[in-house]
């Protein structure tokens, strides 16, 4: 396996923890355990980022293109929006 192929296997891996560990946040009543939770997420965000510079650094992800200031305002618009119950 290559270093292009491990790093992409990576972040593939850690930004699955990052969405479990928002979904075990929101069910966890036990603000202990909340907090620790909330840490190791922080800790895994963290390695997401280096993993991620990394990434970018070698040219082994490219991201979208930025968004133009009138996409920007249009999504702003959408979510300032009052929702419909």
């Amino acid at each position: 396996m290559n270093e292009k192929a491990m790093v992409n296997d990576a972040l593939t891996g850690v930004n699955g923890e990052l969405k479990m560990f928002g979904s075990i946040i929101q069910e966890t009543e036990n603000p202990q355990l909340k907090q620790c939770l909330k840490q190791l997420r922080n800790e895994c965000e963290m390695s997401q980022e280096k993993l991620y510079q990394l990434a970018r650094q070698k040219n082994y992800y490219v991201p979208a293109a930025k968004a133009t200031q009138e996409e920007v305002e249009n999504v702003k618009s959408t979510f300032s929006q009052p929702s419909m119950q």
